[in-house]
């Protein structure tokens, strides 16, 4: 390790140890704890050095605002609509309906009298401190192909704080996510085939629907894809870390977030402070190609900085009680697909090959050079299984053209 490495250890060290000792040391450690939130909101853990920052911030700021204004990364919008949760949350969601071809009169059904049936509508769930803005390009693929939901989890995006957490100091579970699920496709398919598609979190809030209903799944869920996820052993995740720091972070984690979601807007501003390293951490627990768009790595660092730090603390503790490896079962009989990047820090790859040895039918695919958002670092890929997932569901015609994906790399104009 180098000098500077060693010093950027040792300094995050006595940040972590300042932040759980008394109020008044708050306003020294908050940047490096802004920095240490940056790793959690990035579903990394604390510990991690990276080499000091050698740009100057004015230059750096000037960057980030230009890639800012020219992005066009979760610039699609759909139909607005808001469903409840159990506690009362408010869950907004975006429906993209299917669009006739211009010119060209939808085909008359008459089916001894009766409507034509539903159209197949998938359902997207994002992952952690993300929002449903995570799917741009799987969205821009689809859009007018076939019918989709894009939801945001109970406080994230533009869904409300949730409310058994505000007003009960209630736990954030997976169980909770699963419910709040069933509430959205209540709201926004009330009818019809769905197609259920999850990102990390997303595919845990997705066993969660399938263990309390399955008769949903049963009847009316036509296919599953699974992206970056696990249904169960996070606590066993060491993040590319060494065993030593692994299991210090392990017994510090709990205590340290619980004390910064207390003093949220001391923090808030201290992430603001160090912003250039928590682009760092960041693109290095979200992205494995070396030469990703710098606008779509913005693009990320914007979601996972849009993430209050009492929201990270709240949600972490329920990856480590998640166990939904039985609810897998469900989709046993459904066309799945299992997806992952192969230099996944957070949510490794053997978690989906653990899935798919529990779902032999499904499709596994490990996409080499990527890292956790694989559906933002190599939409390509991600689009083009999906697809013929769609399309061995029946959720789009063989013939349907799905295209306009882009590319993520440096080089490549974005689309």
């Amino acid at each position: 390790m180098s000098e500077s490495r060693a010093e950027g250890v040792a300094d995050a060290a006595a940040a972590v140890a300042s932040a759980t000792g008394v109020a008044g040391n708050w306003r020294k450690v908050t940047g490096v704890a802004g920095a240490a939130i940056g790793v959690i909101a990035a579903g990394a853990a604390a510990g991690v050095a990276i080499e000091r920052m050698t740009v100057g911030r004015g230059m750096r700021r000037k960057a980030r605002l230009a890639l800012d204004s020219t992005g066009p990364y979760g610039a699609l919008r759909g139909t607005p609509g808001r469903a409840y949760g159990d506690d009362g949350t408010e869950l907004y969601y975006e429906v993209d309906e299917v669009e006739a071809e211009a010119g060209v009169a939808p085909r008359r059904r008459r089916l001894f009298g009766r409507k034509a049936p539903a159209p197949v509508t998938v359902v997207f769930s994002h992952g952690y401190c993300l929002s449903q803005d995570s799917w741009h390009f799987q969205r821009a693929a689809l859009r007018g192909v076939v019918r989709t939901v894009h939801w945001d989890q109970r406080s994230h995006g533009r869904s409300g704080r949730g409310a058994a957490q505000v007003q009960d100091g209630a736990p954030v579970t997976i169980d909770q996510l699963g419910r709040d699920l069933e509430a959205v496709i209540d709201a926004a398919v009330p009818e019809g085939p769905i197609v259920l598609v999850g990102h990390s979190m997303g595919g845990m809030t997705m066993m969660a629907l399938a263990a309390q209903c399955p008769e949903l799944i049963r009847d009316r869920v036509v296919a599953v894809a699974l992206v970056g996820t696990s249904s169960g052993k996070l606590g066993e995740v060491n993040f590319g870390l060494p065993v030593a720091g692994v299991n210090a972070v392990r017994r510090v984690l709990p205590g340290v977030l619980r004390a910064l979601g207390q003093q949220a807007e001391l923090v808030e501003k201290g992430r603001r402070a160090v912003a250039d390293l928590f682009a760092g951490i960041i693109k290095r627990y979200s992205f494995a190609s070396r030469d990703i768009d710098p606008a779509v790595a913005r693009f990320a660092e914007r979601m996972i900085e849009g993430t209050p730090i009492d929201v990270v603390a709240e949600f972490y503790p329920a990856f480590t009680d998640h166990d939904k490896t039985e609810a897998l079962a469900h989709f046993a009989e459904l066309p799945v697909l299992v997806l992952a990047g192969l230099k996944d820090l957070v949510t490794p790859s053997e978690h989906s090959e653990a899935i798919a040895d529990l779902l032999p039918d499904a499709e596994l695919v490990l996409v080499p050079d990527a890292g956790h958002l694989v559906m933002l670092e190599h939409p390509e890929v991600v689009t083009d299984r999906l697809a013929d997932l769609l399309t061995r569901a029946g959720a789009v015609p063989a013939g349907a053209t799905v295209g306009g994906y882009g590319s993520t790399s440096g080089t490549a104009p974005p689309g």
